[in-house]
């Protein structure tokens, strides 16, 4: 019986150790999606970039479309966001003050449902100096994640229109990759 016993745990742990491994493959084999899916965005990278017009502050119009043919940065914040204002002076340091005089490179903040007065005290909290749109309901923010989802997250778009990165939060290993892959894609190298 004790044979018995420990021969039916022996299988046991054998056959646990096998489907975690199994889920484990299966995990790593759908990180992608899973990662896309955690992370609440509607769109994956490959995508065309879902086109959209915006207002400036100013009143001045931007169609994504329209920058076809350039790198494009969208960064998605607001002015109650504590993440965003963590890596908003990142962007403008590592990257929109390295680019920003570059016409094969566009970034623009994109203000969540917030008027022109909070983006102006959001660009003073910040330091930054890049342009800022805004996004009064949402809309923009919905073509890209679902509408509740939180931010800052950031997109980054190759001169074809098509999505090569998608970022959230601010991690600095990820900041530090997105930063390098935009310096390549600017610089005429290719988003690999």
């Amino acid at each position: 019986m004790t044979k018995q016993l420990l021969y039916v745990l022996l299988v046991a742990a054998v056959c646990f150790s096998c489907n975690r491994a199994e889920k484990k493959s299966s995990i790593a084999s759908h990180n992608t999606i899973q990662e896309s899916d955690a992370r609440q965005y509607l769109v994956k990278v490959g995508d065309p970039a879902p086109d959209f017009e915006m207002s400036l502050p100013d009143g001045k119009k931007v169609r994504l479309s329209d920058l076809r043919g350039k790198v494009v940065m969208l960064q998605f914040t607001a002015s109650w966001c504590g993440v965003c204002r963590k890596e908003m002076p990142h962007i403008e340091r590592d990257i929109w003050q390295n680019h920003k005089d570059n016409p094969q490179f566009a970034l623009f903040g994109i203000d969540r449902e917030e008027p022109a007065e909070k983006i102006q005290v959001l660009r003073d909290a910040t330091g930054v100096t890049y342009p800022i749109g805004m996004d009064p309901d949402g809309g923009i923010f919905g073509l890209y994640a679902e509408k509740d989802a939180g931010i800052t997250r950031n997109v980054i778009i190759d001169r074809e229109g098509k999505i090569v990165m998608l970022t959230r939060l601010f991690e600095e290993e990820e900041f530090g990759q997105m930063v390098s892959l935009i310096d390549r894609m600017v610089n005429g190298g290719s988003e690999e």
